[in-house]
């Protein structure tokens, strides 16, 4: 991890804890991803050699630095999607100021649309870090997108099980995936395309 980038990341996460402290919806707060679960995003990108890696859910780019800095060393590039033009805004210039700008690119769309998009297998990890009410909705888009040894990353698998559920439940009847949970930040649900 190049040490700009781990300051930038250690600077956000600590402005947004002091800012979702403050914030009783949860809606208005930043919802940065917890740096252990960052850092395990940066390792499984790179040892995918993920040059294909789709974000669902940029918020202030915490995330989109660490898969940034991990397309970078695979040759690899980040598209971003979120519907917030101006949270993506913020985190272009935050990716920019990392000196990452050349490995994201920054979509302002529907998660499901933005996947829809896509051909078969042409993603090799995909995050899912939005509003988790809606991935059932982008079915069957999120497996489809996978590259055989492709991954699928839903966060908040252990904080918010019964948000995660429908979605586990599709993951789980498609005979083209293997699934498991992984104990890092709040929980990652994981989907391994066959």
């Amino acid at each position: 991890m190049d040490a700009t980038v781990q300051q930038i990341i250690d600077d956000l996460t600590r402005a947004a804890e002091e800012h979702d402290a403050r914030q009783a919806d949860r809606l208005d707060r930043w919802r940065v991803l917890e740096p252990d679960a960052g850092r395990f995003l940066w390792f499984l990108a790179q040892s995918l050699r993920a040059t294909t890696i789709v974000e669902i859910g940029t918020s202030l780019g915490v995330s989109t630095l660490w898969l940034a800095d991990a397309a970078r060393a695979t040759g690899g590039r980040v598209v971003t999607v979120d519907t917030d033009a101006t949270a993506q805004e913020h985190a272009r210039r935050t990716v920019d100021g990392a000196g990452l700008g050349e490995h994201v690119s920054f979509r302002v769309d529907d998660g499901g649309a933005a996947l829809a998009g896509y051909g078969d297998g042409e993603v090799d990890l995909l995050f899912l870090d939005a509003e988790r009410t809606e991935y059932p909705g982008w079915w069957p888009h999120p497996s489809r997108v996978l590259r055989p040894g492709g991954v699928l990353v839903a966060d908040n698998a252990t904080s918010h099980p019964e948000e995660i559920a429908p979605l586990r439940a599709l993951i789980e009847a498609d005979p083209a995936l293997v699934t498991t949970t992984i104990g890092v930040g709040k929980g990652e649900l994981l989907a391994l395309r066959r």
